[in-house]
C-alpha cells in the first residue's frame, strides 16, 4: 500500500512539474520596476501555476537576453537598434515588437524649485551643459545638478533623441540605475533636474515641469501634444506561445490595460 501511495505521489509531483512554468522577463526599468510586476501579480491570480523572474536593468539588457536566448520577453522603452536586429538574426532570433503602453518622459525638478515651465530649447541646453545655472532659465541662482539614466537604459537613448537632438549629455550629468533613483536624488537636491516615466511622478519632493507649456498626462501623451511621448514594448523571439503568449495577450486585454493606466502609463487601446 505504501508503495502504491509513493507511486501516486511521484506521478502527482511529475504532473505538477509538467504544468508549472517560469516566465523570464528582462529589460526596461521603466516597465519592469512597477508595471510588469503588477501585471504579473494580477496574471498569477488566474494562472497560479505560472511563476515569474523579472529583471529590470535597462532596455539594452532585454535585447541582449533575447539574443542569447535567456529570456522569454524583453521589455524595452525604445525600438531595437539596427545592430541588435542584426545580432539577433545572426543568432537565429527574430525580434518581434509589441507596443504595450505609451509613456511620457517627464522632466522633473525639486518641488521647491521656482521653475514651472521650460522650452524644448532650454531643456536641450540644460542637459547638454550649455546652461549651467538656474538663473539662465528664469530660476533662482544655483548650479544645475543633472541626473540621467545609465547607458543601458532605453530612456537614456530616447531622451537624447527626443530632447537633445542626439547630442551628448553634459559631462557633469550623474547616471542613475533607474527612474526611482533619479526621482529620489532630485527630491533631495533643490538644484536637481532629471527625467522619469510618468509612473514615477508621485515620488516625494519632485514635480514635473511643463515643456513648451504642456505637462505630461494621459491626454497630452495620447494626443502626442507632449514633446517627449513614446511607445513602450515587449519584444519576443518571433510569434509567442505558451505562457509568454498568454502574458502578452493579458497585458493587451482590457484588464491589463486598466492596470497600465492605474500604474501611470497611457493604454494602447
Amino acid at each position: 500500500m505504501k508503495k502504491i501511495l509513493s507511486i501516486v505521489s511521484t506521478l502527482t509531483l511529475a504532473a505538477t512539474l509538467v504544468h508549472a512554468e517560469t516566465l523570464i522577463i528582462k529589460g526596461s526599468d521603466t516597465l519592469g520596476a512597477k508595471l510588469v510586476p503588477q501585471l504579473a501579480e494580477s496574471f498569477k491570480a488566474a494562472h497560479p501555476d505560472i511563476s515569474f523572474k523579472i529583471a529590470a536593468e535597462g532596455s539594452s539588457t532585454g535585447f541582449a537576453a533575447l539574443i542569447s536566448k535567456t529570456t522569454d520577453i524583453g521589455m524595452s522603452s525604445r525600438r531595437a537598434k539596427p545592430a541588435e536586429m542584426s545580432d539577433a538574426l545572426s543568432n537565429g532570433v527574430n525580434l518581434k515588437p509589441t507596443i504595450v503602453a505609451y509613456d511620457g518622459i517627464a522632466v522633473i525638478v525639486n518641488s521647491a524649485n521656482s521653475v514651472k515651465s521650460l522650452t524644448k530649447k532650454q531643456v536641450e541646453q540644460i542637459f547638454t551643459g550649455e546652461v549651467k545655472d538656474w538663473s539662465g532659465v528664469g530660476g533662482q541662482p544655483g548650479p544645475i545638478s543633472i541626473y540621467t539614466r545609465n547607458t543601458a537604459s532605453g530612456t537614456y537613448a530616447d531622451f537624447a533623441e527626443l530632447a537633445m537632438k542626439k547630442r551628448n549629455y553634459a559631462g557633469s550629468a550623474q547616471k542613475m540605475a533607474g527612474n526611482e533613483q533619479i526621482a529620489s536624488e532630485v527630491g533631495k537636491n533643490a538644484n536637481g533636474i532629471g527625467y522619469v516615466g510618468m509612473a514615477y511622478l508621485k515620488a516625494a519632493g519632485i514635480k514635473a515641469v511643463a515643456v513648451d507649456g504642456v505637462i505630461p498626462s494621459l491626454v497630452s501623451v495620447n494626443s502626442k501634444a507632449y514633446a517627449y511621448s513614446r511607445p513602450t514594448f515587449y519584444y519576443t523571439n518571433g510569434t509567442t506561445a505558451g505562457a509568454a503568449k498568454a502574458f502578452v495577450d493579458y497585458t493587451l486585454s482590457s484588464t491589463g490595460q486598466k492596470i497600465v493606466e492605474q500604474v501611470g502609463f497611457v493604454p494602447v487601446k
